[in-house]
């Protein structure tokens, strides 16, 4: 577990140029020869510090992280996950479209097939703890699909290609965002574990032709533009009804 937290506290340093304010925020923190100093910010650079110090923390221990998870204020470390969803989809938009002006001819084709073995875009549950579960697990069930996409991608494309840089990107950044996403359910759900997927771990599919291997690339790209949509929608709500509700009863006590 520490493992996981660490791997994905280093991508958030590889992909802190999101925002100009996270990568100053990183700049600052970044030590000589690749080690981290922590260092003090200026009051403008909270909501940052507070994301790269909780993964920090969830770095060095997974008990701690818990606390810290528990601990953040609701409305303000959901709006740092809204907007890294939202920059995240309109990456995606992007890498689509860098996609299809690598892979031919048809390539307006290949989006357009229906295949199985592709997480479906689609948040279920019917309840707020249901709903952020689903989106944490379907950023799981991604991953690999991703992986598997440049893999096959390094067959078809020169290293220095721009969209094995953006596949990379997109990646990266939504391995930091299922961190933040399982802090949220932390935070909000304190005594209700995050539940292991129904199904298991995501299958990927069989031994493909090229052709299957285009088809495929996209379907999994557009797939997950689609669900980092719904994502952002139900997160919207989240910080809406659930931290607006949390707030008040703060209030009331």
């Amino acid at each position: 577990m520490t493992n996981v937290w660490f791997q994905s506290f280093k991508k958030v340093f590889k992909e802190c140029d999101y925002d100009k304010s996270v990568q100053s925020a990183c700049d600052t923190v970044r030590g000589r020869n690749g080690h981290v100093k922590i260092m003090y910010f200026q009051q403008s650079m909270e909501p940052v510090t507070t994301l790269l110090s909780l993964l920090l923390v969830m770095a060095v221990d997974s008990t701690r992280s818990v606390t810290l998870c528990r601990n953040q204020q609701c409305g303000n470390f959901l709006q740092q996950t809204l907007k890294l969803t939202r920059l995240i989809h309109k990456e995606s938009v992007d890498l689509i479209k860098i996609y299809k002006t690598t892979q031919g001819d048809m390539s307006e084709l290949f989006c357009k097939i229906s295949i199985n073995n592709v997480p479906d875009p689609n948040i279920s549950g019917l309840d707020p703890s249901e709903r952020i579960v689903s989106i944490y697990s379907h950023i799981q069930a991604f991953l690999p699909h991703f992986k598997r996409v440049y893999e096959q991608q390094t067959d078809l494309q020169l290293p220095t290609n721009t969209l094995m840089t953006e596949l990379t990107r997109v990646s990266n950044r939504s391995s930091s965002l299922a961190a933040m996403v399982n802090c949220i359910y932390q935070s909000l759900f304190p005594n209700m574990p995050v539940p292991e997927p129904a199904g298991g771990p995501t299958s990927l599919p069989p031994s493909q032709n090229i052709f299957q291997q285009k088809v495929y690339g996209c379907v999994v790209l557009k797939r997950y533009k689609e669900f980092l949509s719904n994502a952002a929608r139900e997160l919207r709500t989240v910080k809406t009804q659930v931290c607006k509700k949390r707030t008040q009863m703060n209030v009331l006590s």
